[in-house]
């Protein structure tokens, strides 16, 4: 199956294993490489790639290294790229299918950790959304030009003005250094302008100076 066939939560699995990992998000439609070395993770892909390529990414909230505390809420992916180095290791890219939320971990003899998803809160996750307010894009784009002249940084602007909202507020909730609360409620906001309000606001409080609550 390729992430297009999974088109509604009714073709999602009962049984999700899940990838603990502080700080990395994934999103509906958004790509993420992953470097798998662990031999209980590699066993993992292993499994996932002679079934329905399906994984979990949810993020480590603290507790032991072997058996951390869960976020409530992640999001499955499918895996799109896959290759094997000479020392063992995987290289892989989840495409983000659908959010879910633990329902259950099940106590099943495996190395890695497996869920009872519930996907149903978020069966909207199949339906792009390709609309939003142009004042919501506006003010983002606004508060990201703050956030980067406050922080010395530059950004290609021809290709952030042309690409998607979703494609802006995906990539940046994914790879601006975010608190790990902050990364999870993005990650659970309902819509894509939720989150995109919720960025803009991690931006301001951000460019407003250090010391601030929204950040580590």
């Amino acid at each position: 199956m390729s992430a297009a066939d999974f088109r509604s939560i009714d073709d999602m699995p009962g049984t999700l294993a899940v990838f603990p990992l502080p700080g990395v998000m994934l999103f509906p439609r958004w790509p993420l490489p992953l470097n798998i070395f662990e031999p209980r993770y590699l066993n993992m892909v292993d499994d996932a790639m002679a079934s329905d390529r399906l994984i979990g990414m949810v993020q480590s909230t603290g507790g032991d290294r072997q058996k951390p505390d869960i976020a409530g809420v992640g999001c499955a992916g499918r895996i799109a790229k896959y290759a094997e180095t000479s020392d063992g290791r995987y290289l892989i890219t989840l495409q983000g299918v659908c959010r879910f939320r633990i329902e259950a971990e099940l106590d099943l003899p495996m190395p890695y950790r497996q869920v009872r998803p519930d996907w149903q809160p978020f069966a909207l996750d199949f339906r792009e959304e390709s609309f939003a307010a142009p004042e919501i894009r506006d003010d983002l784009l606004g508060e990201l030009r703050t956030y980067l002249d406050a922080n010395e940084l530059e950004a290609d602007w021809d290709t952030i003005e042309e690409s998607p909202l979703e494609a802006i507020v995906n990539g940046l909730a994914a790879s601006l250094p975010f608190s790990v609360t902050d990364k999870q409620d993005l990650l659970e906001a309902q819509t894509l302008a939720l989150r995109a309000g919720k960025l803009a606001a991690l931006l301001h409080l951000d460019s407003a100076g250090p010391g601030n609550a929204g950040f580590q």
